[in-house]
């Protein structure tokens, strides 16, 4: 398990190296409004997630109900 988690084997040298090649290849002015399309992105799957949930707890109770 503790493979699957990469980013904790990152150091800062590692870190600083990533951030200057996304700002290199994305430039300054895009990176905000690559991350304000990421934080939208992740609030629609939670939403999504959040929605799913409720239906199956509705979908749950249904069911207990009527037997």
């Amino acid at each position: 398990m503790d493979n699957l988690l990469f980013i904790g084997n990152l150091g800062t040298g590692e870190i600083i190296i990533i951030a200057i090649i996304v700002l290199l290849l994305f430039g300054g002015k895009k990176i905000p409004e690559l991350m304000k399309g990421l934080g939208k992105g992740v609030k629609n799957f939670k939403d999504g997630v959040k929605g799913l949930e409720d239906d199956i707890k509705i979908d749950d109770t249904d069911t207990t109900k009527k037997q």
